[in-house]
């Protein structure tokens, strides 16, 4: 047996543990009353993270190196999922075919990660049910970029036997071929490329979700008149919620979304995710929620981060914020902590049980049904 692998469960299957026998995310935090109503919301919900990340080396010796215990934080958060994602075009691809071999290396070592996590990854909705009917968390697997297809549409059938549930169509960097538009770039395609729409109606055929986060107004409009099934915007926020930070503000004025495009993308049955950006508070999360809400109801927003589970035991916090600690140090998982705030900002328990993981499993359902 590899040395690495046995002494890296260890390590981890005791984190489950000790979780498990010993973490209170509610005590000495509020009343017991008020606890027992966040927890019983909490037990109620098919909480999921719509963008989290898990970004693994490109380098499978240095894999070896790292322990990731994303059971454990998973446990701790009060989520049943996340959409695990990874990207590969950082740092920039220096070669035809170094995308793909990006996108397989971090596939092979996911693997081995939710081996040793004792985690399964949720194909379709029946998984799903099955993995909460039996209290067993899980992940939605998820790439950020198709920058792995490199005009090979195929590639796609390869993602979704590997267990690619949910495809960002963009990130950062532009893919080769181009894609489409992505919205911190200047327009040149008018939204879409014929492989961005290509790659759209195939994921429909297969039955992987879509994910417009990254893409222009032109590109997430031209993709709702080709798509026959509804998507998803994982992680941004509205553009007139820019938080108190001035500086932040401006960088990433480009990633929000304007209410007029969101009631266009939700007119279309789609979900806007509301990431963790530019709210210091839980409060001001909810706020957030609160603000898209109105715009484009309840039924519309989840929830997508933008932060990462579970860091790797060598890497230091500031290379990610953990989602447990989305707001500072603290013994409250995350979900808990969102549930307060959104109950002090007047949400309902069916308006929270749909926002933290209902609006999102209904989209996926539909998608996933090829």
């Amino acid at each position: 047996m590899d040395n690495n692998w046995s002494r890296r469960k260890f390590l981890i299957t005791g984190a489950v543990a000790g979780a498990a026998l010993g973490f209170n995310p509610l005590a000495s935090w509020i009343g017991k009353e008020e606890a027992d109503n966040i927890k019983k919301i909490v037990a109620k919900c098919i909480g999921i993270d719509t963008h989290n990340h898990m970004d693994v080396p490109f380098n499978r010796e240095e894999f070896k190196l790292q322990h990731y215990a994303l059971a454990s934080e998973l446990n701790s958060s009060g989520l049943s999922a996340i959409c695990m994602t990874f990207q590969v075009d950082r740092p920039k691809l220096n070669y035809e075919g170094e995308a793909y071999e990006r996108f397989i290396t971090s596939l092979d070592e996911m693997d081995q990660l939710l081996i040793e996590n004792n985690l399964t990854r949720a194909l379709n909705y029946k998984d799903v049910k099955n993995s909460v009917q039996q209290k067993k968390k899980f992940v939605i697997q998820s790439v950020e970029g198709g920058h792995f297809i490199e005009g090979k549409l195929e590639r796609l059938e390869i993602a979704y036997k590997r267990g690619i549930r949910h495809l960002g169509l963009m990130h950062d960097g532009q893919t080769s071929p181009p894609m489409g538009d992505i919205y911190t770039d200047k327009p040149q395609f008018n939204g879409l490329t014929q492989l961005g729409i290509d790659t759209i109606i195939e994921c429909n055929r297969l039955g992987i979700l879509v994910d417009l986060a990254h893409c222009n107004n032109e590109a997430i409009n031209r993709a709702i008149e080709v798509s026959s099934k509804s998507m998803i915007i994982s992680h941004t926020g509205l553009n007139t919620r820019l938080g108190k930070d001035e500086k932040m503000a401006k960088m990433m004025m480009p990633r929000l979304i304007s209410e007029e495009q969101a009631k266009t993308f939700a007119s279309a049955g789609g979900v806007i995710g509301v990431w963790t950006h530019l709210a210091d508070t839980p409060l001001e999360f909810a706020e957030n929620l609160k603000a898209m809400a109105d715009v484009v109801g309840t039924e519309h927003i989840c929830i997508g981060t933008d932060t990462k589970m579970a860091l790797p035991n060598n890497v230091q916090e500031r290379f990610g914020k953990k989602t447990n600690y989305s707001w500072g140090e603290s013994s409250e998982g995350f979900l808990y902590r969102v549930v307060e705030a959104m109950l002090k900002n007047g949400f309902s328990e069916k308006e929270i049980i749909a926002i933290t993981g209902g609006n999102y499993w209904r989209v996926f359902e539909k998608s996933t049904s090829a």
